[in-house]
């Protein structure tokens, strides 16, 4: 954008600010917007200014952030102003590139006081006489506050970052109350301001013309006052008249070139909404006022952000939407730029005046004010995400690193159907150091396992390994691993990579509340682990002096490739597999002997994209993926791992009870000819809603695609036949591949 010479400042004139590429001069004192108005700019095109930041008629572009309330901010020299399209939304940046830095400031203090008017500032003195600590937050002087949070937490924005301010003891809200505009035909013009917006524009030097008042006469400005009812305004792009209905039923028009606005006032409570509930919350003022309540609208916009119109509410009350919230929803209305400021009180009215009771507002949620991505994230630092010893090694290899369950995993290598076939035909390692792993030793190390597992831990013998499920105390599955039993009193568990953090605060929770003496340590950081699977794992490790491998769920210590690792044998692909649990320090030495001792067996490193297919093939779950929040084991056709007939474990006794209830849904599994459909496609028996799909996978050794997804029950029994992605598909008992399990025991 380029200001022509002759149009450049000089050093006699008034500063200015750039509208659209024009300059436009400005007073001290001025907000953007009455330096507009005072040119005759209307930011929006039209629509009842409040000048109070309650309205969505003056947001604009300025300096580069949309939405921007023009009334709140002060006009400077230099400031760009783009005005938004009349009809849609501002244009996107057309560059990616970052901007400034936002900062976040902490503070604390015992009350914060919002709202900086004659009731803020007396509470704020009281609190300050009772010896609290006080800061105070006042849009005016550039504190717009946001959002109240959980902690609880107000956070403001102003010209040089974001607040995030820490009261101990109360929120006093003293944000005022908003003035009610009007509602009727012709209300989208020019010129239509309420009774306060009209004298501070007055004072200001903006030239209103001849000036009508319906309702409240402004103070302190010259206005011919509109009796009786408002009927709607009249004009072109601005107001030329207003015209009212006087107690005989006859119409006047009234000439003018503003109209103030003074139908009454609403309660500025939004964030008293937003805060009820989370710590002591105090409103004073004006915000405490009881709203009033407009006369139901008969025709207009209702709600400008959302472009919601007196039909559009009669429509969706026709339709059955009665209450508030569903009508907000249902509409929009209350959703834009003004969060329901403008609208609210009409929407309210409507509902009443159709016969339902006057409802209270709608949830107030934060955040009030439209922020920038820079704003929102203020404050706010990425958790580095983890790496295992051999993400070099991966990456040396020219893996596609993704994240996955909170860790950098190899996604794939570059192909993976090479990667697939040398897991079931050859050998291959997999990087597993991302499991949760923990060690529970001490005298009530097997009572502990024994409370904690829907399993019975006590017949599990030294050197043994047993499939468990994690449940909660609603029964519902958390997660999924491994017990191993060392000895007599210690154990080694595994959890899901994803899991493993909940899992361990999981198991110190229970044993301090139980007071059980055990020691628990936590190993997933300082034990590597590397899965060798495939047919050909027998040679490869016989080759890296593992001549006598533990027999299927067991494990023992031994040296491989010079590595003194703990071996397990067990099989999430369906073949012969050893995880190898070593110190993360010789994870690199272990990962390439295995490559080189394997190399002329046809060995290949495997990701997580290989990994899911082959285990899909096997009909095993991913816990977070193939599971929701309500998943039991009956649901998930994971009975066989509990014992009802334990005296107790967690979880049990909701297991019992949800077990009387007749069974709903359940996770089956279900093949179809053709490419496999994306997770999360729905199923359908029919033209009824059966299900969705939790994964899938086209097999190359099966030659169709296989899925595991969530089944409805018809008239107490699964349905067979069903239709997936408009195809048919079957449902069939897993595993799909070698249901005998002969593979991964030979």
């Amino acid at each position: 954008m380029s200001v022509p010479a002759d149009n450049l400042m000089t050093h006699d004139q008034s500063p200015r600010l750039i509208v659209d590429g024009e300059p436009v001069e400005f007073s001290a004192g001025d907000n953007a917007l009455v330096a507009m108005l005072r040119a005759g700019l209307h930011p929006t095109g039209g629509g009842c200014l409040c000048l109070a930041g309650d309205c969505p008629h003056c947001v604009a572009t300025v300096d580069g952030v949309s939405y921007v309330r023009t009334c709140q901010v002060a006009a400077r020299p230099g400031m760009v102003i783009k005005r938004h399209p009349l009809n849609g939304a501002p244009p996107l940046p057309l560059n990616d590139r970052p901007g400034p830095d936002t900062i976040a400031r902490h503070l604390h203090c015992d009350v914060v006081v919002i709202g900086m008017g004659e009731s803020g500032q007396a509470a704020a003195a009281e609190a300050q006489r009772n010896g609290r600590r006080v800061i105070a937050l006042d849009a005016a002087a550039g504190q717009e506050v946001i959002g109240i949070y959980p902690g609880p937490l107000v956070v403001a924005r102003t010209g040089d970052g974001m607040l995030h301010v820490h009261p101990r003891e109360e929120i006093t809200i003293a944000t005022g109350a908003a003035e009610i505009h009007p509602v009727v035909p012709g209300n989208h013009l020019a010129g239509i301001v309420t009774a306060r917006a009209a004298t501070q524009l007055a004072s200001a030097g903006v030239d209103l013309g001849r000036v009508v008042a319906v309702g409240t006469l402004p103070e302190g400005l010259a206005a011919e006052q509109a009796d009786g009812e408002l009927i709607r305004f009249e004009g072109d792009e601005r107001v030329e008249a207003v015209v009212m209905r006087d107690a005989q039923g006859d119409e006047l028009r009234m000439a003018c070139d503003t109209v103030s606005i003074g139908l009454g006032l609403s309660a500025r409570d939004a964030l008293l909404r937003m805060g009820n509930g989370i710590v002591a919350v105090r409103v004073v003022g004006e915000a405490a006022r009881s709203s009033d309540i407009p006369p139901c609208p008969k025709a207009g916009m209702v709600c400008h952000c959302a472009g919601v119109t007196v039909d559009d509410l009669e429509s969706v009350r026709e339709r059955g939407f009665h209450e508030l919230e569903l009508v907000k929803r249902a509409t929009l209305a209350g959703t834009g730029t003004c969060q329901g400021s403008v609208c609210l009180p009409y929407v309210r009215s409507f509902l009443a005046d159709r016969g339902e009771a006057l409802q209270p507002p709608f949830t107030a949620r934060p955040v009030t004010r439209q922020l920038t991505v820079g704003e929102v994230a203020a404050g706010s630092y990425h958790q580095a995400t983890p790496r295992t010893a051999l993400d070099d090694e991966h990456r040396r290899l020219g893996a596609q690193m993704e994240r996955a369950g909170g860790w950098w995993r190899p996604w794939n290598y570059g192909n993976t159907d090479r990667e697939y076939w040398a897991v079931r035909e050859a050998v291959s390692l997999g990087d597993v150091s991302t499991l949760g792993k923990m060690q529970v030793s001490g005298p009530d190390a097997l009572e502990l396992l024994e409370r904690l597992y829907p399993t019975k831990v006590a017949t599990l013998k030294p050197g043994r390994s047993r499939y468990v499920l994690l449940l909660d105390e609603r029964g519902y599955v958390m997660d999924d691993g491994l017990i191993c039993r060392d000895d007599e009193t210690r154990f080694t568990l595994t959890f899901t990579s994803g899991g493993s953090s909940f899992a361990e605060l999981w198991v110190r929770d229970w044993a301090e509340g139980w007071g059980l003496d055990v020691r628990l340590l936590n190993q997933t950081m300082s034990l590597g682990a590397i899965n060798v699977t495939g047919p050909l794992s027998h040679e490869l490790l016989a080759r890296a002096g593992l001549d006598d491998p533990p027999q299927y769920l067991h494990h023992k210590i031994a040296t491989v490739a010079g590595v003194k690792c703990q071996v397990f044998r067990l099989s999430f692909t369906g073949e012969v597999s050893y995880e190898l649990h070593h110190s993360v320090a010789d994870s690199v030495a272990l990962w390439r002997r295995l490559l080189k001792l394997g190399a002329d067996l046809g060995i290949k490193p495997h990701g997580i994209e290989a990994l899911l297919k082959l285990r899909l093939e096997k009909g095993h779950i991913v816990v977070g993926q193939d599971t929701d929040f309500d998943s039991t084991p009956r649901r998930i056709n994971h009975e066989w791992a509990m014992k009802l007939d334990k005296p107790d474990f967690v979880g049990r006794q909701a297991i019992l009870r949800t077990n009387k209830l007749p069974l709903d849904r359940q996770l089956t599994g279900f093949e179809m000819e053709g490419p496999a459909p994306i997770e999360g496609e729905l199923i359908w028996k029919g033209s009824d809603y059966a299900g969705d799909v939790t994964s899938s996978a086209f097999s190359p050794v099966l030659g169709k695609a296989v899925m595991l997804g969530w089944l409805k029950l018809f008239d107490d029994e699964l349905p067979v036949e069903v239709t997936i992605n408009g195809r048919p598909a079957r449902r069939v008992p897993t595993p799909f591949y070698d249901p005998e399990g002969a593979r991964a025991r030979a």
